[in-house]
């Protein structure tokens, strides 16, 4: 299904784009908002006018089962359609549409004050190149539920920060503004919630100038179509994903640094909580160090793919594929592997020394195995890493 604005025959709605390039598209997703969208197209547009802003207002309709593209269109915003239902499908069709130097977004749940849009387009033209609203210090008497004001928001805008530093304080905040000649640097491509996460993540990745503009939040009219614990897992799920270094190589380090901490509790047979720990702390040490290693592994090829594919940049991932080659990664792996190969040796010439009798080599045959799985995980990752080197410029 696509929307009007791909459609190769021109929708009705299309016609009023003719005309002078404004300066301003206010961007509004709509769904089912039948009892809201006029009073917002309306606020839009007196705001403009009130601002001395030359611009248009641009309702995108997500397939609504009500008449919100008859109400809006009725009200002055130009209308577009875009049938496939999500928070960023209904944007990605908006930005598309829009013709403006500069893209304001807004809700269509009366929630935002549209006469703030003259502060977020002073931010542009002063040079911010995204200008997100922040929420938190305004919020009317029953605009936000407590669980989003003080759990949801705040956590997921503090992992926002804590793995992109994009220092903002509302990262989720409906309302925000941009330049239109971002929008091929941000290269922005999620269909739903996730998408306001993934503006802000691009521009920092992007390093774009981000300013914030305190506004005030209102009870929205209508029903809200949030789900709280969805959209939540959606937001963090996609903070993850763009994050390798804190879903893989931070967890991985704590992982083998701990297993090899277990390990050599146990081997040097070291008094731990008052008591000396045996073959099974051994067993739980050699497997926290086989999948740490793993996931080290995993989390630097997702550099890798980053790097080579998405066009991201990570300091410390570039200098180290700079100083590291396969050959380096080969001969660690065949060092490491090689390295259980003759614990595994002197293991079985015991054995040998013992006329193939009953064998009590559990430790040793414990490490032996241990250092030959790393060594080739380390060995074969290499490999992996050199191939996907390969799409390198």
């Amino acid at each position: 299904m696509m929307s009007t604005v791909e459609h190769p025959t021109p929708a009705p709605a299309d016609a009023q784009a003719a005309g002078p390039i404004p300066l301003v598209s206010v961007v509004i997703p709509c769904l089912n908002e039948e009892q809201n969208i006029e009073q917002c197209v309306r606020d839009a547009r007196a705001a403009l006018k009130d601002g001395g802003l030359d611009g248009e207002v641009l309702v995108v309709d997500n397939d609504s089962e009500d008449h919100s593209a008859q109400v809006a269109q009725a009200a002055g915003a130009r209308v577009v359609l875009e049938l496939r239902r999500g928070y960023g499908s209904a944007y990605l069709a908006g930005f598309a549409a829009a013709r403006g130097e500069y893209i304001v977004m807004a809700d269509a749940d009366l929630t935002y004050d549209f006469s703030e849009i003259s502060r977020f387009v002073a931010e542009l033209q002063g040079g911010a190149q995204l200008v997100m609203g922040d929420r938190m210090d305004n919020i009317k008497p029953g605009a936000m539920p407590w669980l989003h004001r003080y759990v949801g928001n705040p956590v997921l805008t503090g992992i926002l920060n804590l793995f992109f530093r994009t220092g903002v304080g509302d990262a989720h905040c409906g309302m925000r503004a941009l330049r239109r000649d971002v929008l091929p640097v941000l290269d922005l491509r999620t269909t739903g919630m996730e998408f306001a996460s993934e503006m802000v993540i691009r521009a920092s990745k992007k390093k774009l100038a981000i300013s914030e503009v305190p506004i005030e939040y209102h009870p929205r009219g209508g029903e809200s179509k949030l789900s709280s614990f969805r959209d939540g897992w959606r937001h963090l799920r996609f903070l993850l994903v763009h994050s390798p270094t804190h879903l893989f190589i931070v967890p991985g380090l704590l992982m083998v640094g701990l297993g090899v901490l277990v390990s050599a509790t146990v081997l040097l047979n070291l008094d731990v909580l008052g008591r000396r720990w045996d073959l099974h702390t051994l067993i739980g040490g050699s497997l926290l160090t086989i999948v740490g290693s793993e996931v080290l592994a995993m989390g630097l090829c997702a550099h890798a793919y980053g790097t080579y594919f998405m066009g991201e940049k990570d300091a410390w991932f570039d200098r180290m594929r700079a100083r590291f080659r396969l050959e380096h990664g080969l001969a660690l792996g065949g060092a490491v592997m090689f390295a259980g190969v003759v614990v595994g040796a002197v293991v079985i010439v015991h054995w040998i020394n013992h006329g193939f009798g009953a064998l009590a080599e559990e430790r040793t045959a414990v490490v032996a195995a241990t250092l030959v799985i790393v060594g080739l995980q380390v060995f074969f990752s290499s490999f992996l890493l050199s191939i996907l080197g390969l799409r390198r410029r």
